[in-house]
């Protein structure tokens, strides 16, 4: 399996936000995420880091 997990930072911490996610959009300053389930997050946030290694995305709230 290669999806990824998604993070967001809250005060400074990573909490869990999206788990299984296969594709990963960033426009007009959100974040889309569809995960291998066909369902899909929104979030108003950018990309801080994405390792592919890791399996792990890092987000950012704006």
């Amino acid at each position: 399996m290669c999806q990824s997990t998604a993070y967001i930072l809250k005060d400074g911490k990573e909490e869990l936000l999206f788990e299984g996610v296969d594709t990963l959009e960033n426009k007009n300053g959100e974040v889309k995420m569809v995960n291998l389930f066909g369902e899909e997050k929104k979030v108003r946030a950018r990309i801080k880091r994405f390792s592919l290694v890791d399996h792990r995305i890092i987000l950012e709230p704006h």
